[in-house]
């Protein structure tokens, strides 16, 4: 494997110099942190990246204050309380983007949010309390017992809440193959997914970087060089 100093170094050298690189790379994660993030603002994240998912982000950002009117300020028990017409009804809301599966999606995300907030105090707690080492783990439970959480939108729903995530964009994946990492170009399996997780684990190991920091600098360390300015006025942290 390429040793992360020299993809580190290309990636400053693409994005203007290592202060610019570092500018680039967001806000330190804190997953203890996250065990203070209520309920309803867990489900108000999920919500968000399931609707953003394959959308224009812009476009659910400028109306996302319509949807926390819309889905009762996505309060787990509120929501559960609500006959079926309140969410049929939610089809033809012009405050929300008016997608019936994944309007079911905050339906069904509402139960397992409560369902794991009464297992585990909290389920800001459960998130905190979950093995930063084990992503795909965490990754897999999400995509078995939540809806519309696995792939990207589980790994940008994690790094949104700023528990310390790795996003699996196609350049992440072409700076882990280009170092040396035997894996597919959508890395699916389990055991591509494992080999990732222990490549990014040693690198954490190695430089001290959270993971968080280590998927930007390998994303930012390959393919379009998109300058500084554009990747700040995006919307979002897409790599």
């Amino acid at each position: 494997m390429a040793d992360f100093k020299k993809i580190r170094a290309r990636a400053a050298q693409r994005k203007g110099g290592e202060k610019e690189l570092a500018s680039l790379l967001g806000p330190l994660p804190d997953n203890a942190a996250v065990a203070d993030i209520p309920d309803d603002r867990i489900l108000s994240t999920m919500a968000e990246r399931v609707f953003a998912a394959g959308f224009v982000w812009r476009v659910i950002e400028q109306k996302w204050p319509g949807f926390e009117e819309a889905f009762l300020r996505f309060e787990p028990k509120r929501l559960l309380f609500q006959p079926d017409d309140f969410w049929h009804e939610l089809a033809s809301d012009q405050r929300i983007v008016r997608n019936p599966q994944k309007i079911r999606s905050v339906r069904e995300n509402a139960a397992f949010v409560e369902r794991v907030s009464g297992e585990h105090h909290g389920f800001g707690q459960f998130l905190a309390d979950w093995p930063a080492g084990d992503q795909v783990g965490l990754m897999a439970y999400l995509g078995k017992h939540g809806s519309r959480l696995g792939g990207h939108t589980g790994q940008y729903f994690l790094r949104w809440l700023g528990w310390d995530a790795f996003v699996l964009s196609g350049d992440m994946v072409a700076a882990l193959r280009d170092a040396g990492l035997d894996i597919g170009e959508n890395p699916t399996s389990k055991k591509d997914l494992e080999k990732i997780q222990i490549q990014i684990n040693q690198w954490v190991a190695d430089t001290g970087l959270p993971r968080r920091h280590i998927s930007r600098i390998l994303a930012m360390s390959i393919g379009e060089n998109h300058s500084p300015q554009a990747l700040r006025e995006y919307t979002g942290e897409e790599e």
